[in-house]
């Protein structure tokens, strides 16, 4: 019985962390994301839709899985960080952190989307 026991948490620890492996992949689709929601922002160039984007690319990246959510929060903390070190308002770089954290978290990006912004994004 004891052996049964041992081998089912061994199992159970083993399969915990065999997904380990999948981190680094799922980081670098989650940068590649995040990339690609800043190039469309961008790209857009529309009024008042960078929350937006902030969302969007948080949401995509976080779908990755946990690698695409760690690479979400280092690379949204750490603009963030760079530009509000910079002069932005602290309001601005606040409400640019909550749309972060709504997308990061399965919010739809889509509540920050501003009026007549094309379909493409």
């Amino acid at each position: 019985m004891k052996l049964l026991l041992a081998g089912l948490v061994l199992t159970l620890i083993v399969g915990a962390q065999a997904q380990w492996y999948h981190f680094p992949g799922e980081a670098a689709r989650g940068a590649k994301d995040m990339w690609r929601a800043y190039d469309d922002m961008k790209d857009a160039n529309w009024k008042n839709s960078d929350k937006y984007f902030h969302a969007r690319g948080n949401y995509d990246a976080a779908r990755r899985g946990p690698g695409g959510r760690w690479a979400a929060t280092v690379i949204s903390d750490g603009r963030e960080m760079v530009q509000g070190s910079s002069g932005r308002g602290h309001e601005d770089s606040a409400a640019d952190q909550e749309a972060n954290r709504w997308g990061r978290n399965g919010g739809d990006p889509n509540r920050y989307r501003p009026n007549g912004l094309p379909r493409k994004y």
